[in-house]
């Protein structure tokens, strides 16, 4: 009996040291398992929900779309870019009680004023002084046009304060091998604290650089916004994927007789502001277009002018308008757009005049 009981004490302490043995395995195991997930990744998962918290706090910004991710985009989703597309056009529509438009550089722009093409000397100076005392707050210069020196002048003694005046000015494609000295010039000439836009005047050897040095003169606050003239389609599908600031606005030759529809809306696509020079057709042309029998109708029917009609014609299709004009008279009737509107079949009336008919060579 002894003998039976001291084996079965045998076999139970047996079994308890067995049973004590597999408990402190099984728990070495499980600090094996845990020592086996590094550090880092921990951490690195406590830092990623940091980040997500902080992110969740700040404002959402969307970058500009160029031409090359614009195409990519669609390419992968066509719905998603299709809706963000709509959303930029949305953005970018004119505001005609303000007459200003905000640009994706972050600045607002009137979205009517005055071109300065062939004025110059005290002629300049005194159609920019009519203008600006007309209500315009938009004018258009460049270097090609000699008269920087002019719009400086009739812009500081108009007592105006400066930040309500916007003066768009151009590098033209002589000037694109030392771009760095041809701003320095334009600020020199204008003599205005700083150049609100400043456009390359049309596609030449050196563009890109001349841009990229654009753009660092808007790191240091010479430039505020950037753009682009006499750039299309395929200019600017090869242009911007070279840059790195998307251009506020690109100013191209639009009337009713060379409309660009298929342009237009792919600039504002882009985020891009339009600007039409030469809305009135151009020396040579205006008077054939101001008489044009459609248009002629059209502005009896409103009590308006030929002009008035065809500037309107232009906000309307969401293009800034840039007449030129030494006339007082004039000057101060091509601001007096905004107490009459175009029917939805005037417009496309006057979108039927479209010839493709270009009036510049560039």
């Amino acid at each position: 009996m002894k003998k039976w009981i001291c084996m079965a004490l045998s076999c139970a302490f047996v079994l308890a040291v067995s049973g004590c043995g597999r408990s402190e395995n099984q728990k070495r195991t499980e600090e094996n398992i845990a020592s086996d997930i590094p550090v880092s990744d921990s951490s690195q998962s406590e830092s990623l929900s940091s980040e997500t918290s902080v992110a969740s706090e700040q404002p959402v910004s969307i970058e500009p779309i160029s031409a090359e991710t614009n195409s990519t985009k669609i390419e992968d989703n066509g719905h998603m870019e299709s809706e963000r597309s709509e959303t930029v056009e949305e953005s970018i529509s004119f505001d005609f009680e303000s007459k200003r438009v905000m640009l994706n550089s972050g600045y607002e722009m009137p979205i009517y004023g005055l071109g300065t093409y062939s004025l110059t000397g005290e002629v300049c100076v005194d159609s920019v002084t009519a203008a600006l005392n007309s209500g315009v707050r938009l004018i258009d210069t460049a270097y090609m046009y000699h008269n920087e020196e002019s719009v400086g002048e009739a812009v500081r003694n108009s007592g105006i304060p400066r930040e309500e005046i916007f003066v768009i000015t151009k590098l033209y494609p002589n000037q694109f091998s030392n771009p760095e000295a041809a701003i320095e010039e334009a600020l020199t000439k204008l003599d205005i604290e700083y150049i609100d836009m400043m456009l390359l005047h049309h596609p030449g050897t050196g563009d890109v650089d001349a841009y990229l040095a654009m753009e660092k003169a808007v790191e240091d606050g010479k430039i505020r916004s950037l753009g682009l003239s006499n750039w299309y389609v395929e200019e600017l599908e090869e242009f911007l994927p070279q840059v790195n600031i998307t251009p506020a606005l690109v100013q191209n030759e639009i009337h009713p007789y060379y409309q660009e529809n298929d342009v237009i809306p792919y600039i504002h696509g882009l985020g891009i502001v339009v600007q039409g020079w030469y809305p009135l057709g151009g020396r040579g042309y205006t008077a054939e277009l101001l008489n044009n029998e459609v248009i002629t109708e059209i502005a009896q029917a409103h009590g308006k002018s030929s002009a008035q009609v065809i500037l309107r014609w232009n906000l309307q299709k969401g293009v800034v308008v840039i007449p030129g004009s030494s006339n007082p008279d004039h000057i101060k009737e091509n601001t007096e757009l905004f107490d009459f509107e175009l029917t939805e079949e005037e417009m496309d009336r006057i979108n039927g005049l479209d010839r493709n008919e270009k009036h510049d060579w560039y």
